[in-house]
């Protein structure tokens, strides 16, 4: 690997804390003016074109001025940060006049922005905020494009079972380097490829604990995570997602035709209804699911799925990474953002609509395999966790 200067920090950083995990852990200094250039980059506004900012006070705050600078410099049109809300709420406040009032903002922010062209939406900053769900209403339309950068929103790190999720400096490092350094030609190359051969063949995956599932996307929009967040880009989009492009990148995303999917999942030790599973099988029969097994804590898994709207009780997305530098570290193992990591594989659960699925219901389960082998028709891409092709 090729240090640069602009990336040494970040690898001394991650080096002194692998090393000294017993000693304090301080917060990773960023590189808030290269991460800020980074971001416009993959906006690649137009000079003129109006780009709006969304944050949440206290989150990446020192990012703000150098990316509404970027902005400038490449000849946008700055419309300032609109904040959302600080949470929790303090005790005490109404949630009925705060549900009132977020439709009310929303229907306003939809029309205030309405010849908006782009937006960058800030670690913080959900869709069921009124200023990003006013956003997303106009994306719906065919209006606009944003920067989904989340961070660690939702938990964007996931454990392994039996391994302890790495002190924020070391999550912070990690996602700055994929920003900074991510191949972005390369990862739109390999993942083209991919789709391609996914095209008229059967997709299989299976993996040592038993998983063996099969299906085809036909002629279903793909969403290509490949950073790409330029007009002519997101203007090509077929759904929602292909609007709201997210840095750091990776992933490639399908929601396949429903009644192509059979087989069975086989989890390692998750938790399901907040409880632990172990030995989990779920059944997959046309895109349903027809059954669990587990070896313990079963009861678990079938109330989760009880809560469950029946036209959610179905497969959702298979997902898979393709990004190097967001792969699962060989030590001190942890799954990076969102599983866009190079060999990590998505199986998810539920409301795929949001991909052009027909599944609804609104329930969503990420569920992320790292030991799985992916065969496109007679084509290995994926052997044992480890992309190939």
């Amino acid at each position: 690997m090729q240090i640069t200067a602009r990336t040494a920090a970040v690898t001394l950083a991650a080096a002194l804390l692998s090393a000294a995990p017993l000693l304090a852990q301080p917060r990773l200094t960023m590189d808030w003016e290269a991460m800020a250039e980074q971001l416009v980059t993959q906006l690649a506004p137009a000079p003129g074109e109006k780009i709006v900012l969304v944050a949440r006070p206290g989150q990446f705050d020192e990012l703000i001025p150098p990316l509404r600078y970027a902005l400038m410099q490449a000849g946008a049109i700055d419309l300032g940060v609109i904040d959302v809300i600080e949470e929790p709420y303090p005790t005490g406040w109404d949630g009925e006049l705060l549900a009132r009032s977020n439709d009310a903002a929303r229907a306003v922010y939809r029309e205030m922005l309405r010849d908006f062209d782009g937006g960058i939406m800030l670690p913080g900053a959900r869709p069921d905020h009124a200023v990003y769900a006013a956003l997303q209403d106009l994306l719906h339309e065919g209006i606009g494009r944003t920067i989904h950068f989340h961070w660690t929103q939702n938990g964007s790190a996931f454990p392994l079972p039996g391994q302890p999720l790495p002190g924020q400096a070391v999550i912070d490092a990690t996602y700055q380097r994929a920003l900074l350094e991510t191949d972005y030609a390369g990862l739109a190359a390999v993942q083209r490829r991919f789709v391609a051969a996914m095209r008229g063949a059967e997709v299989r995956v299976t993996s040592p604990l038993g998983t063996d599932i099969r299906f085809r996307i036909g002629d279903r929009p793909v969403n290509f995570g490949d950073g790409n967040a330029a007009k002519e880009r997101t203007d090509e989009g077929v759904i929602l997602i292909d609007r709201e492009i997210e840095l750091p990148s990776g992933a490639v995303r399908v929601a396949p035709v429903e009644e192509s999917v059979n087989g069975v999942i086989v989890f390692p030790t998750s938790q399901w209804d907040g409880r632990p599973v172990s030995g989990l099988a779920v059944e997959i029969e046309n895109g349903r699911v027809a059954g669990v097994t587990a070896a313990a804590g079963q009861e678990a898994a079938e109330a989760e799925l009880a809560g469950v709207p029946v036209e959610a009780r179905a497969f959702r997305e298979f997902a898979l990474g393709f990004n190097p530098l967001l792969a699962v570290p060989e030590r001190n193992p942890w799954i990076p953002y969102y599983g866009y990591g190079a060999g990590i594989v998505r199986l998810s659960l539920g409301d795929n609509s949001e991909l052009g699925g027909t599944v609804t219901g609104g329930y969503v389960r990420w569920n992320f395999f790292t030991d799985t082998t992916v065969t496109v028709g007679d084509e290995v891409w994926v052997r044992d966790g480890q992309l190939v092709r």
